[in-house]
């Protein structure tokens, strides 16, 4: 079952989220029976970060009818799809480069980001205030406001363009021209749309603050490391004249930012400051995390072994793995002290790349034998 499959399923079913809901819960308990890890046609019905993956599956979002049936928003964010229907599309965008990027960033790890949540049927990975539900957070977060700041600079947007606040020349001597990437217009309506869930609840609740918390440090991610490109003008390759705009870095920069501080998040609690409630590291030993820093509430589950009580951890029975690592991706890490097997399988790569003139590069396709080592 293939990506055009779901989606014309969805159209079978005229958006009838009840029943593609139900083929949904058919393939994902199929995964589980199986200890199959989710395909990416698959997680575009079953995998979502949070709300977003809705906006994944049924194509595009041309009118206020459509927001109307987009499940799992809450109405103040169908108010906001509908008096920015034009900016719903660069959201949905966003959704699968979040999950792409999740997908990534955790796929040597025992969590490969495969169990977020579309429904209520899904897991605790999310739902829990963890070191992993702060990533997904921030990822969401910053691939909203990625996704629509690329969109205004592509000019695909009315209601912004290109950031004409920079202009003219710099203190080093360079002309300001070009497109600037308007990342002030993307991070407002990430932080509108994004952090609108959370604050319609209120913010005193702990889970309520980490969330917000994460979602900004994901904006964040973007926003430290804005990079200034340049082109030359002038004879011959000379550069009399240099103009440059601001850019956002590549969102796979985004994504490696937001892992490390996954990697250093702090485990924090909610304490009174005075009248207000702030979230502080558990232990007071600790130094206070900054703006940019992910924070979390729980421990993570181990998440060796999969619970059928628990939807969503599949554990890592099959998972692939590296038998001369000694990190997270080897054998003996992933596979939880279990062991592993080892089979001869037959692989497929390019090989014998060759450039013609003009412009292709042509190769031959080798098959190879090679050894698979998977957790028992």
């Amino acid at each position: 079952l293939d990506t055009s499959s779901l989606l014309h399923l969805n159209n079978v079913v005229k958006f009838n989220h009840t029943a593609f809901t139900q083929i949904c819960q058919i393939l994902y308990f199929h995964v589980l029976s199986e200890h199959l890890l989710h395909t990416k046609e698959i997680l575009l019905c079953l995998f979502s970060v949070r709300y977003l993956a809705k906006l994944s599956s049924v194509g595009s979002i041309r009118d206020e009818e459509t927001c109307e049936r987009l499940r799992g928003l809450i109405q103040r964010q169908v108010q906001i799809c509908k008096r920015s229907v034009e900016v719903m599309d660069a959201v949905r965008r966003g959704a699968q480069l979040a999950i792409d990027e999740c997908q990534f960033q955790f796929r040597n790890r025992r969590w490969n980001c495969s169990t977020l949540e579309t429904m209520p049927v899904f897991g605790k990975v999310v739902t829990q205030g963890t070191r992993e539900a702060a990533f997904v957070y921030a990822i969401s977060a910053a691939s909203v406001a990625f996704a629509v700041t690329r969109a205004c600079s592509s000019g695909e947007l009315e209601k912004c363009g290109c950031d004409h606040n920079v202009h003219g020349v710099s203190p080093e001597g360079f002309q300001w021209s070009g497109c600037s990437d308007n990342i002030a217009y993307g991070v407002a309506f990430s932080q509108s749309f994004v952090d609108v869930r959370e604050r319609s609840k209120g913010q005193s609740s702990s889970r309520a603050l980490m969330n917000l918390h994460n979602n900004e440090a994901g904006r964040k991610a973007i926003l430290s490391h804005m990079r200034v490109e340049c082109k030359c003008h002038g004879v011959s390759g000379s550069c009399e004249v240099k103009t440059c705009w601001k850019a956002m870095p590549p969102f796979r920069k985004v994504g490696n930012v937001i892992k490390e501080k996954f990697d250093g998040a702090t485990e924090v609690e909610q304490r009174k400051v005075g009248t207000t409630k702030v979230l502080a590291p558990r232990n007071s030993q600790f130094k206070p995390h900054t703006d940019e820093d992910l924070v979390y509430l729980e421990p993570s589950p181990d998440f060796c072994d999969y619970d059928p009580r628990t939807p969503g951890m599949l554990g890592t029975v099959g998972r692939q793995c590296n038998r001369t690592s000694k990190a997270i991706d080897g054998c003996e890490l992933m596979c939880c002290g279990r062991g592993f097997q080892t089979q001869e399988v037959e692989v497929v790569d390019r090989c014998s790349c060759k450039f013609h003139w003009c412009c292709y590069v042509k190769c031959k396709q080798c098959r190879k034998m090679v050894e698979m080592h998977t957790c028992r």
